[in-house]
């Protein structure tokens, strides 16, 4: 690769900032100088000390913990983000009266609880008036927080949900209750566990914060270059390389991102010009980042953060690990599925794999692996039923020791300090997100909302469960826009769980269907923020490109329908043969609509036979005897047709003998 090319291909620094701060607003924060940059840094940097301090000699009562969290990452949040895109744009900016008044009045927020904590127990919920207008000052700060950092679509269905319990009496048909005073919104949202200060942010405060600090130090210690060397060492040089390793690295990516645009914009401006040099056009090569890249929020073990928030969520004794083993086999699908997809397209349109000299040495990639035992370790402690917090302190121990085999990942005194500063800063955004579903939480439990829209639902499908599957799906698809993966999880399973559950699905499986389908909504248009943000890096048309992702994230609108139609497939209540049963014909599957979904196997695939092959790819996702036996059945006959009819293209098209010329 050239140097003028890469100059062409790549964007500059400030251009991926600017489509991240267009896409993500998370990453829009201020660059502060001088004595207020100093007191954001030590800030942040309490803020993380507070978090360790608590994991490593256990929280405080729930009320002073989730405050002091809420209070720190609410202050933090008004002097770090502008309250206009406007003043964005600009490389450097300073605070406003207003922001220093909100950030002040966070302070006051995070510190009435702890402050105040024996009088407001002894008062048994009854309010005074200084409590109710902390209240709502409290709901204030924490939607325009939301709106500043987490984006628009959050704030303003929380104020919907807001409007609905005051104006309860005057709804229509099965939505009316009868209303909650003033008073009464006041006290759930802040002086109960039911509202802000409810089980997102509880997640939040404990497991949450340490893993995105893990994921901080793993960043430092220079892990995720590593990711993308190790997938171009692996998938570089095959066919269509660049697109497999755009999906090989953002699996890898994810596991430490919460973010599906974060995890675009920066393993993206590595492999979008790859794909682009190699021969892909521009939109498929932003759809194949965008659905990687969401994909990893679907990858254990940490699965966006939102993989917390369902063993709190779902209860029942779920444990973490249950939801991990359980988000497997439909994560190696989704993937398998997107890897297949790209190499039948690059052998559709002759695509070859990188030259040897564009790929980094194989022996002095592998001998670094060893950065990669910090995820292994993790993986192994979840495994091994020790508690999330004592697993993410482990890790995090396990990557500064890693860190020091070698002298350029080894990390001095300043590089943890700016790791503590970076992880608490990551987690301002989901501070405020999931305090902002805090509010949607509460609003549903204090009105029983979720399940007059689960019986709302189920009549609208009749109660045939394929109906209300789809509905729910829709409703999913829409909750999820624009939301981050914690806050969008808290959304769908509070509002659209419910309806599943009703009708008998596992709870397991009714949880796992919302959250996917929210998760994959960063790549649905017409609200496809990940997928637009992969369009700014390629230079592709949006939508299109939206169009191209969905279509190669198509694992991910099927396998939520198998799971909850034939649980197997989630690990639940089979053995370990079937398992392997299940995975093998569901990988043989995936290849069968992938060749059906790009029209390519060995040759190129009739339109009869892209029917055949989704129909039978299908039937073998499909875990069942009967179903396997004819999808397998299918399979063999349309590979079979393939490799004789290649056999007679190649005889065609042979050049004739010497002798016969």
């Amino acid at each position: 690769m050239s140097d003028k090319t890469t100059r062409n291909d790549q964007l500059s620094d400030q251009e991926l900032e600017e489509i991240m701060g267009k896409y993500d607003p998370e990453s829009g924060f201020r660059k502060l100088t001088g004595i207020l940059y100093w007191i954001v840094t030590i800030g942040l940097f309490a803020f993380s000390v507070f978090q360790l301090y608590t994991a490593i000699f256990g929280v405080f009562t729930a009320q002073i913990q989730r405050t002091i969290h809420l209070g720190f990452a609410l202050s933090l949040i008004f002097l770090l983000f502008p309250a206009s895109k406007k003043k964005r744009k600009k490389k450097r900016f300073q605070i406003t009266w207003l922001d220093g008044i909100l950030s002040a009045l966070s302070v006051v927020i995070g510190l009435y609880w702890p402050l105040n904590i024996n009088e407001l127990v002894l008062r048994a919920g009854r309010l005074t008036t200084i409590d109710l207008i902390i209240g709502f000052i409290a709901i204030i700060l924490v939607l325009e927080a939301a709106r500043r950092v987490v984006g628009l679509p959050i704030t303003i269905i929380s104020i919907i949900f807001l409007l609905y319990a005051y104006f309860g009496p005057y709804m229509p048909s099965f939505l009316a209750h009868r209303g909650l005073s003033l008073e009464r919104i006041s006290q759930t949202m802040f002086f109960s566990t039911e509202g802000i200060l409810g089980t997102p942010l509880a997640v939040s405060s404990t497991f949450i914060f340490l893993f995105l600090l893990f994921g901080a130090f793993l960043i430092k210690t220079g892990v995720g270059q590593y990711f993308n060397d190790l997938a171009l060492t692996l998938a570089g040089r095959r066919v269509g390389g660049p697109a497999k390793v755009a999906i090989f690295s953002s699996a890898l990516q994810g596991t430490i991102s919460g973010s599906s645009v974060a995890n675009v914009v920066t393993s993206g401006s590595f492999t979008i010009p790859m794909m682009k040099k190699l021969g892909y056009k521009k939109e498929f090569a932003g759809a194949v980042e965008a659905a990687a890249s969401t994909g990893g929020q679907l990858m254990p073990p940490i699965m966006g953060a939102a993989a917390f928030l369902m063993v709190e969520f779902i209860g029942h004794g779920i444990t973490y690990w249950d939801i991990a083993k359980a988000a497997a086999i439909p994560a190696v699908l989704y993937f398998t599925g997107i890897w297949i997809m790209t190499h039948f397209e690059a052998k559709r349109i002759g695509l070859r794999g990188l030259d040897k000299s564009e790929v980094p040495n194989k022996i002095a990639i592998l001998k670094k692996i060893y950065l990669l035992f910090p995820l292994v370790g993790i993986v192994f402690l979840l495994m091994t039923g020790t508690s999330a917090t004592r697993s993410a302190l482990w890790a995090i121990v396990f990557t500064i020791l890693v860190g020091a085999v070698n002298k350029a990942t080894r990390m001095g005194i300043k590089d943890i300090f700016d790791a503590l500063v970076n992880g608490a800063r990551t987690a301002l955004g989901v501070a405020s997100a999931t305090a902002c579903a805090g509010i949607i939480v509460g609003v549903v439990t204090a009105t029983g909302l979720g399940l007059k829209l689960a019986n709302g639902l189920v009549t609208l499908s009749g109660g045939i469960l394929i109906l209300t599957l789809f509905f729910t799906m829709i409703a999913s698809l829409i909750l999820g826009m624009g939301s981050p993966t914690t806050a969008n999880y808290v959304i769908t399973s509070t509002i659209a769980a419910p309806a599943l559950i009703l009708l008998n699905v596992p709870i397991l499986s009714a949880h796992m269907f919302v959250f996917y389908f929210g998760i994959i909504a960063d790549i649905t248009p017409p609200v496809a923020l990940a997928a637009f943000a992969a369009s700014g890096v390629s230079g592709g048309e949006p939508i299109k490109t939206g169009i191209n992702s969905s279509k190669l994230a198509i694992a991910a609108f099927i396998i939520p329908y198998i799971f909850v139609l034939s649980p197997e497939l989630l690990m639940i209540d089979t053995t370990w043969y079937q398992t392997i049963w299940v995975v093998f014909t569901s990988l043989i599957g995936m290849i069968s609509i992938g060749a059906g979904m790009i029209g390519y196997w060995m040759r190129r695939v009739t339109p009869i036979e892209r029917i055949i092959a989704i129909a039978a790819g299908l039937l073998l996702i499909y875990p069942g005897s009967i179903t396997d036996a004819i999808g397998l059945a299918s399979v063999i006959i349309l590979f079979a047709l393939q490799f004789i009819l290649k056999i007679k293209d190649k005889n065609h098209t042979a050049p004739l003998p010497s002798a016969q010329k």
